[in-house]
């Protein structure tokens, strides 16, 4: 019993006080730790998306976290060469597993850092064009405009052109109406203007233009260009159609048709 009591005094002896500084280091260094991610917190947030925000916050709290294990495990005098020999080995095996996703994961955090769109906004990319309705750290969620719930991954969008439609607070709708040949021009510029004009969610400035685009084969086709807000855009590009067509037809506009002209040479027996 002398002996065993005598080797736990020379053990804690010896080991006393480093089991003391390292409580001592794990108990300051919680307390840095903590604080250090509040005061990060509150310097980041509203900078970035709520959801990358999180994300560093955690990433953050987990690299500080390792880094105060290891130097507790040196205080107590254990070897941390081979912690992080095998902390690299297994980042490495993670790594060429997930490639894939990580290739998602740092194209989210690009889209969450630069912000090409936000959740609600009218987006084309990769071939597909919908609704926003959530930037996730892998996945971007949009809805097509059939009500299909598609998610992209991150890559593929961070690699790929975005068009925005939402973006700016003007969009302009781009239409081509044609007339017969005999129809008088200033009459159908007057004709479309009118229409144009009445209209309510068609914006007085920018200015629309009317303007005779193109003699086709059959017809005059005129260029109709008006400025809407985005979310007007289809209404106003249906309603133009419809309304048009009315006061074409009410002004005594021909509607031309596709057309061939044969002539038959007299002196060929048929």
């Amino acid at each position: 019993m002398n002996d065993i009591a005598g080797g736990l005094e020379s053990v804690i002896a010896n080991y006393g006080m480093q089991l003391l500084l390292a409580i001592v280091f794990l108990l300051i260094g919680l307390w840095v730790i903590k604080i250090a991610l509040k005061v990060m917190e509150k310097n980041i947030q509203g900078k970035f998306d709520r959801t990358l925000t999180s994300f560093l916050v955690s990433i953050t709290r987990a690299i500080l976290l390792i880094l105060l294990f290891l130097s507790i495990a040196s205080t107590l005098g254990f070897e941390v060469t081979s912690f992080v020999a095998i902390l690299g080995a297994a980042g490495f095996a993670v790594g060429f597993a997930l490639q894939g996703s990580l290739a998602n994961f740092a194209g989210g955090v690009l889209l969450l850092m630069f912000r090409p769109f936000t959740a609600g906004d009218m987006i084309e990319v990769a071939g597909y064009k919908g609704k926003v309705q959530e930037i996730e750290l892998l996945y971007t969620i949009i809805t097509s405009p059939d009500n299909k719930k598609i998610y992209i991954p991150n890559s593929n969008i961070s690699t790929n052109s975005i068009t925005n439609f939402s973006a700016l607070d003007k969009r302009r709708v781009d239409l081509s109406f044609g007339v017969g040949y005999d129809d008088d021009i200033n009459e159908v510029k007057e004709v479309i203007n009118q229409v144009v004009t009445e209209h309510e969610l068609i914006y007085k400035e920018p200015k629309p233009i009317i303007r005779l685009g193109e003699h086709a084969g059959s017809s005059l086709n005129f260029d109709v260009k008006v400025w809407v807000s985005p979310t007007d855009y289809w209404t106003v590009y249906y309603d133009l159609h419809e309304e048009l067509k009315y006061a074409f037809d009410e002004a005594g506009f021909n509607i031309p048709y596709p057309q061939m002209d044969i002539h038959f040479d007299e002196g060929v027996k048929l």
